[in-house]
């Protein structure tokens, strides 16, 4: 049994004295901090909480004007306005405190990346360039170079983008440099400069030789030279490279085993795609194919065969449409209901989606317009997308 000695009940009063001396020490320190802060500083509060954020910006200058100690509430203001898209406040704010002779060199840089920041929110890429090239070579250098190249992507200068990028090498991936070298390549393409969209594309292969686009915009370079069963080959290197982008160059290869007059061959390469690695996109040129040449009966049983294999809501679409083809002017009216109402839920399914942001998209993209990455678009129909393991 624990004994007890009643003078320790002593201790407790102690204790709880000791507790409320330390409180109201507290609470002088606290109201006397407070009276050192200038009057400017509660009345931006309360215009903030009134909901008069133009008064509160000035009052809030003010106080920085009397005690540089507000600084970091300048900053805080500053980025809220605009993460609300209230850059202008933002951009007047930080301005602001550039101007300030009597600032810390080390907040001036702060404040002129928060500007940097603020114009590009604001879409003003010119200012927000001028502003991240004048940090660079500061202590706020890495993060200026990588909105230097997000601001470079933005507006498409893609050798600044490559040259930026190099100085990032834990930042910007093999991946995205090459993407950079198949853009310039397809501008060199639409001038009809050859050699040098050529250069471009063999730098990106170096870069990252399972860029599929660049094997992909080969085979579209040869194309325009009539050069068919190179443009096949290089088509088919996609394969090697990742087989899932087949399905975006299924009608290339098929018009270019037409202009040679293999129809059959091409037949056969493709439906070897669509058996190993299945795609509606690839369904759908080969359906074409055997539509043209064996008839409606054997189209039909492709795509009866290929739905048993992938089951899929667009797959069906596809299988109403070869069901139709064989209609009886009886059953027609039925086959082209169903088939209609089929088709306003496959609408949504057949956009790509973005593997990283979840946009989704009626066409493909190389970079995803809503995050900007790259690659990040899957060559499957969003509802394949849904069903890969």
């Amino acid at each position: 049994m624990i004994e007890f000695d009643y003078w320790q009940l002593l201790l407790f009063p102690l204790f709880f004295g000791l507790g409320w001396l330390a409180a109201r020490i507290d609470i002088r320190h606290l109201v006397r901090e407070s009276r050192t802060l200038p009057r400017s500083y509660f009345q931006g509060l309360n215009f903030l909480l009134n909901a008069q954020p133009d008064r509160a910006i000035e009052a809030f200058v003010e106080a920085v004007k009397v005690d540089p100690q507000t600084i970091e509430l300048h900053f805080a203001l500053g980025s809220l306005f605009r993460r609300r898209g209230e850059t202008d406040r933002a951009i007047r704010m930080h301005q602001n405190l550039i101007e300030r002779e009597d600032l810390k060199q080390e907040l001036k840089l702060q404040a002129l990346a928060e500007l940097g920041q603020d114009y590009l929110k604001a879409g003003l890429l010119d200012r927000a360039e001028a502003v991240f090239d004048k940090l660079r070579d500061s202590e706020l250098g890495e993060e200026a170079k990588r909105n230097l190249l997000e601001i470079y992507q933005l507006e498409k200068h893609w050798e600044k983008a490559i040259a930026i990028a190099s100085e990032l090498p834990d930042f910007a991936s093999h991946k995205e440099i090459a993407e950079y070298h198949c853009e310039l390549a397809a501008a060199e393409m639409i001038r009809s400069r050859r050699d040098l969209a050529a250069g471009y594309l063999q730098t990106a292969l170096e870069r990252n030789r399972k860029c599929v686009r660049a094997s992909l915009l080969w085979g579209d370079m040869l194309l325009q030279e009539e050069q068919w069963e190179a443009a096949i080959a290089s088509w088919q290197r996609i394969e090697q490279q990742d087989p899932a982008y087949l399905a975006l160059v299924a009608q290339r290869l098929l018009g270019a085993f037409r202009k040679l007059d293999r129809r059959d061959a091409g037949l056969r390469l493709l439906r070897g795609y669509l058996e190993h690695y299945p795609s509606l996109d690839l369904l759908d040129v080969v359906f074409q194919l055997v539509l043209e040449g064996d008839g409606a009966e054997a189209a039909y049983e492709l795509v009866r065969d290929e739905l048993k294999r992938n089951p899929t809501l667009l797959g069906f679409d596809k299988l109403l449409e070869a069901r139709l083809l064989l209609a009886s002017a009886e059953s027609r009216p039925d086959l082209e209901l169903a088939k209609g109402i089929v088709q306003t839920y496959t609408r949504r399914l057949a956009r790509y989606r973005c593997d990283n942001c979840g946009f989704k998209a009626r066409q493909f993209y190389w970079r995803c317009p809503a995050c900007g990455g790259w690659e990040t678009y899957s060559p499957k129909r969003s509802e394949e997308f849904d069903l890969t393991p």
